[in-house]
């Protein structure tokens, strides 16, 4: 009969914590690499969505901005879930889509570039021939606690109406810089890009728009004329106007680069299109052009139907 040693089950039950701790090391290792690679197509993507981003922090500070002080943060709270919900909405979809019809992303894609070059040259044409200034509502000590509630409603909703359209350009030009990778790495890129679209966005417009209240709070600091509190509370409330301005004009050039950016790289007319050119000039170019395209039928349009009114 062959012994069997006491050795055996010892020296096992020795190398048992070492074969874990090998097995953690490797996922942790594992991991890691994910996380740079994960890393390093965010930042990819950060940058193709840059401009629809400065866009959809222009337009949220515009429609955050006119009501009461001390309601603008809560506005801004309502408007922030509203767009995290257009964000679970719209994530699984474009998830679903890369793994079952990845070239359906190509087409929304492309879909979305033509209404940022529309956006884009709409806002061009709205600065060389500013539209008729509309009487804007205003909360005032007029209207009653339900008018102000309503008002709110309304342009709570009408903000995360734009947010949904411009979510789905956001999330549709991430998972466009990582179609080709990983259903894991997509996942992680789309997500990360998806969180900055909300929280980064919406808590830079909560600073914007409460500038001017940080400001005229440094002018009352202090009963002295002309203190350095004054200089800077004044420079504060001057300057949010035009910080939204410059925020708006930037988003603009943003959209017509990101949307030629979009159609040089999806369409084969526009990729073999002016090669001597710098790739910057060129993405401007057909942004502006494609945007100019679809602008002109909608002014006919909506000039035609002013008519018939």
């Amino acid at each position: 009969m062959q012994e069997t040693s006491v050795w055996g089950p010892a020296f096992g039950w020795f190398y048992f914590p070492l074969y874990m701790a090998s097995g953690l090391f490797a996922l942790l290792d594992d991991i890691a690499s994910l996380m740079d690679d994960v890393a390093v197509m965010s930042k990819v993507a950060a940058k193709k969505t840059a401009g629809i981003l400065g866009d959809d922090l222009a337009v949220n500070a515009e429609k955050a901005s006119g009501f009461v002080s001390d309601r603008e943060l809560p506005v801004i709270w309502a408007i922030t879930k509203g767009s995290a919900l257009n964000k679970l909405i719209i994530l699984p979809v474009a998830f679903l889509l890369s793994a079952f019809a990845p070239a359906a992303i190509t087409v929304i894609l492309v879909a979305g570039g033509l209404y940022l070059a529309y956006e884009g040259a709409e806002k061009i044409h709205a600065f060389i021939f500013p539209h008729p200034v509309e009487k804007k509502e205003e909360l005032d000590l007029g209207i009653t606690k339900e008018e102000v509630v309503a008002l709110e409603k309304k342009k709570i909703k009408s903000a995360i109406t734009t947010d949904f359209i411009l979510s789905v350009e956001i999330v549709i030009i991430a998972m466009s810089t990582v179609v080709d990778k990983p259903l894991l790495n997509q996942i992680a890129v789309v997500s990360i890009i998806a969180l900055i679209a909300t929280i980064g966005v919406y808590g830079i417009v909560a600073l914007v728009v409460r500038m001017d209240e940080f400001g005229f709070r440094l002018i009352a600091l202090n009963d002295r004329e002309d203190s350095i509190s004054d200089k800077i509370g004044w420079m504060l409330v001057n300057a949010l106007p035009h910080f939204v301005r410059g925020i708006g004009f930037i988003g603009t050039l943003a959209l017509l680069l990101v949307s030629g950016g979009i159609f040089a790289h999806n369409i084969p007319f526009f990729h073999h299109l002016l090669p001597t050119w710098p790739d910057m000039a060129k993405e401007f170019l057909f942004g502006l052009a494609v945007g100019i395209v679809v602008l002109l039928p909608i002014l006919v349009i909506q000039k035609i139907r002013k008519k018939s009114h």
